[in-house]
């Protein structure tokens, strides 16, 4: 069990530092300096072994987290490798990119800062590819059943990765030349580095999981082509149909959405090409949307050298601590601060830009005003109008629900009213045998739901292929979104 006393022995809360600005600005490698061993041991002796595990109720995936941090505590690395993989196949991917809605849920957190559980979990899956012990871990058996799964982001990976270890032979699709979707495409490299996504696709090719790229499915091969040559269907293909901003203006040149801006700059890394079509580098900036995809944006043209940036959110500025609104255990609405914010820029909170200024068919600006809600609705405070200069515009403002793309014209699947692919209770489309897990079904959430969806579908489909399962189902599908 826990040191009963660990959190009175280490009352503070200790993170990696991460690197100076002037040094990662230069560069495109993670912001973080490396944590010494002795000091994530005292971190990990913080938890308090709880008879009721509320991180356990924040974590998606319902991480055994107070196991694996007491076996981090008396250096047990491998089993604490082995424990946190038994519930998330890519404590990788989300010990970076997790906004770790475990952390406010951890009961220590109700008078004291709570355990820094995402730098543990990082920090053990670090330590066992180092050791070599992240080998691949195919089936003892096939069953000769056959799976496909369209799209590689994170849901789609661990729904394939599930179904190959249960012993189906399962093919991932990826329209684009890469697997890896949003981890590929959307993630910028300083927020995680592509080698990290590529070291778990050689895991799953080892394990047996077929990769096939460059296939947009429902044209390349179509909807009744993948009916006839696989036995059941994952549906993986995201929340992509973008939120636009139809203001006057908005057809002129130098605005894009983030989705247009934000992969140039990684295939710029993998060495794609030398210069991105798209490029804040010399132009003044304004990213509107405040969330994690303006974050992103905010960091990158910091990396490509714009004059100055500015990050628009039509929400007002969160408190500086939990707002009585979001109680302990939910996940608190505060004041959050990023990477790339620390590297710069100006935030503006409860504005709205009604529009678009340009010259000879290109933006130079935009006219905008503050906002207040009121009864659930924003209005414009008058007098508050105000013009500012940019020669690069970003929307970053989330998406609206799946892409309608002629795969899910000709499966028949059904939609909801958010615009997500409609499915049961066991991830199922009204289409027998087609499933759909993460952003497609339960629209723009969080990489760690996007596993937990992923694994969930799967059990699915095995209990549909062999009329029981013995994989985990650890979530009940939703079409709501979770902030």
């Amino acid at each position: 069990m826990a040191d009963p006393k660990g959190f009175l022995k280490f009352p503070l809360r200790v993170l990696p530092s991460r690197r100076p600005v002037a040094e990662r600005v230069g560069d495109w490698n993670e912001v973080y300096q490396d944590f010494a061993e002795d000091s994530l041991r005292e971190q990990a002796g913080r938890c308090m072994d709880c008879g009721i595990p509320f991180c356990h109720t924040g974590c998606p995936l319902g991480n055994l987290i107070p196991e694996w941090n007491d076996l981090v505590r008396t250096g047990r690395w491998r089993d604490a490798f082995d424990r946190l993989h038994a519930t998330n196949n890519f404590p990788d991917f989300t010990g970076r990119l997790c906004p770790a809605p475990c952390e406010p849920a951890c009961v220590l957190g109700i008078n004291q800062p709570p355990v820094t559980i995402k730098q543990i979990e990082y920090e053990i899956v670090e330590r066992g590819f180092a050791e070599g012990w992240a080998q691949p871990i195919p089936p003892s058996v096939r069953t000769g059943k056959t799976v496909a799964v369209v799209g590689s982001g994170p849901a789609g990976l661990a729904a394939a990765q599930q179904l190959t270890r249960a012993g189906h032979v399962v093919t991932v699709f990826e329209r684009d030349d890469r697997i890896g979707g949003l981890l590929r495409y959307g993630i910028p490299e300083f927020k995680m580095e592509k080698r990290i996504v590529d070291r778990r696709l050689e895991q799953m090719a080892g394990e047996g999981t077929e990769f096939r790229t460059g296939v947009n499915v429902g044209v390349d091969v179509t909807a009744d082509q993948l009916r006839g040559d696989f036995d059941a269907v994952v549906l993986a293909g995201g929340a992509t149909a973008w939120r636009d901003l139809p203001i006057p203006g908005r057809e002129l040149d130098g605005i894009h959405q983030a989705m247009e801006y934000l992969p140039w700059a990684n295939r710029v890394q993998a060495g794609d090409l030398s210069e991105p079509p798209i490029t804040a580098h010399g132009k003044k900036v304004i990213i509107i949307g405040g969330g994690d995809t303006g974050a992103d944006c905010l960091g990158t043209v910091h990396r490509q050298g714009g004059t100055c940036v500015h990050q628009f959110e039509i929400m007002p500025r969160p408190p500086e601590t939990r707002d009585p609104s979001t109680p302990w255990p939910m996940y608190p609405l505060v004041m959050r601060t990023s990477a790339a914010h620390e590297e710069g820029g100006d935030r503006v909170f409860s504005v709205n830009t009604e529009e678009f200024l340009g010259r000879d068919g290109r933006v130079t600006g935009l006219r905008a005003h503050e906002v207040r809600r009121r009864n659930g609705a924003f209005e414009k405070v008058d007098g508050t109008e105000f013009e500012l200069e940019a020669d690069l515009v970003l929307l970053a403002m989330g998406f609206v629900g799946a892409e309608r793309s002629a795969l899910l014209s000709d499966l028949g699947v059904e939609f909801t009213a958010r615009g997500t692919v409609a499915r049961d209770e066991d991830f199922a489309t009204g289409v027998p045998g087609v499933y759909v897990a993460g952003d497609m079904g339960r629209g723009q959430s969080l990489i760690v739901w996007a596993i937990a969806e992923g694994r969930a579908a799967a059990a699915g489909v095995d209990r549909y292929l062999m009329g029981e399962t013995a994989l985990p189902f650890p979530v009940t599908p939703t079409a709501a979104p979770i902030h």
